[in-house]
């Protein structure tokens, strides 16, 4: 299918003008660049930004514990669908249409969020917000990179990479203070008014392309029924995998199944289709197909390790959700920070090299994670926590650069969907895989440290003991003081035993960004100033 000339606003009647960038000037520039960062900035939050509100969520909407979780499964499958999605999209209704309607349906959605009345009720709008969201989060990229040339371009990846990991570690936080001054609703009411400006200022501001409605009557459904039931049920196999026994489980092996099916009709139809809805033609460039799993890796260390702090500050600390924003807060600051260091970086240096370094750094920050015990706070976690998440840019800058570097017009579209698709699902094997390790983990060393008991037994014997005795000072009953003394030994063996599965989980992910480094040598660095105006 032929790309689509980027053109300005043109009349009905006259024929489209090619759309000149060099003609807008950098402050026109940076003020569409800006306003479509911060919509992909609200898409990405919203993905966790819920996370600290769910037991509040729960209670209000009477839901039970299965049926919480699928708070943020319904939006990320959604989600998931989108982004592959929007470049088509973004050729038949153009990027101004696209993403105002994007912003505005998000909008719309966050309310009906907001005034939810049963779970049911909220899976289905948090599904619709997502969908309608995930447009954003791929055609700012695509934009930002028509926008801009030579060394500006470079900022690019800096500034979006910046939003895709600050969105995600701050969501918790700000969803965490919102709940705690107002209620649970409100982390949805939130979004109305800054959606609703992006919505106008997009409309006002972005002519950056023609739409061609006509791509709307070839839509291959085929292509797209079997994108979304291999993305929705791959989803959906990894979220209630670590609960079910994965394949164990009856419906969990009948969504593998269906997804994979599914995922082989997605590949013939993309191969064979007169109109595919994706296309794959940018993996045929190696450097973009080794950016992808370098993003696959990255998504899983991002949104893996933003889950897993939290859980060990509240199932092992006993944090709540206040003081566990303040303590992952520092991980934004870092982000920040690292933000100039590796766009500067990527101008000056090999990216090739800044990449090495980022994933060197990254997986250090992950090993020092794997020293953690019960006691740790917010100032033993503060280098940990400060190593990855300024490691986390260094990654993130040079991959986009690899990726999209050298391309232009619709294939850059395709190649941005594509991109952040595997960031996406990156964060979902991650989570799904280290909670697998962290279960599995937390059994073993439960076991572990029984055995240890058991070859130990006067000294355990001693330390119920003990227990029992000082318990006995309150409780005057000797079987009940004896029964607590019991209860808080085996509470004390399960946090340590889960202490050292989160060590172990962390551990593991060290050596995946370790062994990601195999990949470097064979990435080769597109030019700064971009591809030539005929390439494709």
């Amino acid at each position: 299918m032929a790309s689509i000339p980027l053109s300005s606003q043109a009349s009905h009647h006259a024929p489209a003008v090619p759309f000149n960038p060099a003609a807008l000037s950098n402050r026109q520039k940076y003020l569409i660049f800006a306003v479509m960062a911060f919509g992909q900035f609200m898409a990405l939050i919203d993905i966790q930004i819920v996370a600290a509100s769910l037991n509040e969520v729960q209670a209000g909407l009477s839901a039970g514990p299965d049926e919480i979780s699928w708070v943020q499964t319904a939006y990320l499958m959604a989600e998931l669908v989108m982004i592959p999605f929007s470049a088509f999209l973004a050729q038949a209704l153009s990027t101004r249409w696209l993403f105002a309607l994007s912003a505005g349906l998000f909008t719309l959605a966050s309310i009906l969020c907001g005034f939810a009345w049963s779970i049911e009720s909220m899976i289905l709008f948090r599904a619709v917000q997502g969908f309608v969201g995930g447009a954003m989060v791929p055609t700012v990229f695509a934009t930002g990179y028509v926008l801009f040339e030579g060394k500006q371009r470079a900022m690019i990846p800096a500034i979006l990479g910046m939003v895709s990991v600050l969105a995600p570690t701050l969501g918790p936080t700000v969803g965490g203070w919102i709940t705690d001054a107002l209620t649970w609703r409100w982390v949805f009411f939130i979004n109305v008014a800054p959606g609703t400006i992006v919505t106008v200022m997009v409309l006002t501001l972005v002519h950056v392309d023609t739409p061609n409605l006509a791509m709307l009557k070839r839509i291959d459904w085929v292509h797209l029924g079997s994108m979304a039931a291999f993305l929705a049920g791959l989803e959906y196999v990894l979220e209630e995998g670590p609960k079910n026994d994965w394949l164990g489980d009856p419906s969990i092996a009948v969504g593998a199944w269906l997804s994979l099916v599914a995922f082989v009709l997605f590949l013939e139809r993309s191969f064979r289709s007169d109109g595919p809805i994706v296309k794959l033609t940018p993996f045929r460039k190696p450097t973009f197909a080794f950016a992808c799993m370098f993003n696959l890796v990255i998504g899983f260390g991002l949104y893996a390790g933003t889950y897993l702090v939290p859980i060990f500050l509240g199932r092992v600390r006993g944090y709540n959700a206040a003081e566990v924003g303040t303590t992952v807060f520092i991980a934004g600051v870092a982000q920040l920070l690292g933000v100039p260091i590796a766009a500067s970086l990527s101008q000056r240096v090999d990216q090739r090299i800044v990449i090495t370094v980022g994933l060197s750094l990254f997986a250090v920050g992950l090993w020092l994670f794997s020293y953690m015990t019960p006691d740790w706070g917010f100032a033993a976690l503060f280098w940990p926590q400060v190593v990855r998440s300024f490691a986390i840019m260094l990654c993130i800058v040079p991959s986009v650069g690899l990726a999209l570097g050298n391309f232009q017009g619709a294939e850059l579209r395709y190649a941005s969907g594509l991109f952040n698709l595997m960031r996406n699902l990156g964060g979902a094997i991650g989570i799904a895989v280290a909670n697998t390790w962290l279960q599995d983990a937390t059994r073993l060393h439960v076991l572990r440290l029984s055995e240890a008991l058991g070859q130990s037994a006067r000294a355990a014997q001693e330390m119920a003991a003990g227990l029992a005795q000082g318990i006995g000072r309150a409780v005057p009953d000797p079987q009940r003081a004896a029964l607590a003394a019991d209860a808080i030994l085996a509470k004390v063996v399960g946090r340590q035993a889960l202490t050292l599965a989160f060590d172990d989980v962390f551990r593991m992910m060290a050596w995946l960004f370790l062994a990601a480094l195999v990949m470097v040598p064979f990435c080769k660095p597109p030019s700064i100033s971009g591809p030539p105006p005929d390439a494709h």
